[in-house]
């Protein structure tokens, strides 16, 4: 993995623990986000956790969000974490707000409540390809997946909740991965990235 670049998208939220993560997966350059052009040359792109309506409003200021789009149309691959997530999703309700569109389920904002009932647990990763094995999940004011429209495939649940999800090159967590014990999603989702660009 030591030839690919990523981004973490820098605008607000914890971008340095996913670039640690990600450091720790063996990617071999991780790139700071803040402009449309520093998306050029980069494989995938993080999107971390944050407060979703300033993220918002921070994407169109930097006229972020059609590069967003703009990138994953070239074959950027995403990865949306928490906030990261509701930015991606089709639809986001408890408020309804804007978002990217980009991923096909309905995320309700702060569904698993909010800083105060935050936590941690133990699930199932069933990852493409691989035997299933156990993941910790760390939830902090996390959405809820509600809907998870036909062609997503649902990688972690949660109670029975889907808190992990895929479509095509988007990835998508309603938890943090970034502050997993050995960041396991980071390291197989990377190493998805160094496989398509061999």
């Amino acid at each position: 993995m030591s030839g690919i670049r990523v981004g973490v998208l820098a605008l607000q939220g914890d971008f340095a623990a996913h670039a640690l993560a990600l450091e720790a997966a063996g990617v071999g350059e991780v790139v700071e986000v803040r402009r449309p052009r520093q998306l050029d040359g980069l494989a995938g792109l993080v999107m971390p956790g944050g407060e979703s309506t300033t993220l918002l409003r921070l994407l169109a200021l930097e006229r972020m969000d059609d590069a967003i789009r703009e990138f994953h149309a070239r074959g950027g691959h995403l990865f949306g974490t928490c906030a990261g997530l509701i930015l991606l999703a089709k639809e986001v309700e408890a408020p309804s707000q804007a978002s990217l569109g980009l991923l096909d389920v309905t995320v309700q904002r702060n569904g698993f409540g909010r800083q105060r009932e935050s936590f941690v647990d133990q699930s199932k990763l069933e990852w493409p390809g691989r035997p299933a094995e156990s993941t910790e999940v760390v939830f902090i004011r996390a959405p809820r997946i509600l809907r998870v429209g036909p062609g997503v495939d649902v990688l972690v649940r949660w109670k029975d909740e889907p808190v992990l999800v895929q479509q095509g090159r988007i990835l998508g967590a309603t938890f943090h991965p970034e502050l997993s014990s050995g960041v396991p999603i980071h390291r197989l989702w990377a190493g998805g990235l160094a496989a398509v660009s061999l």
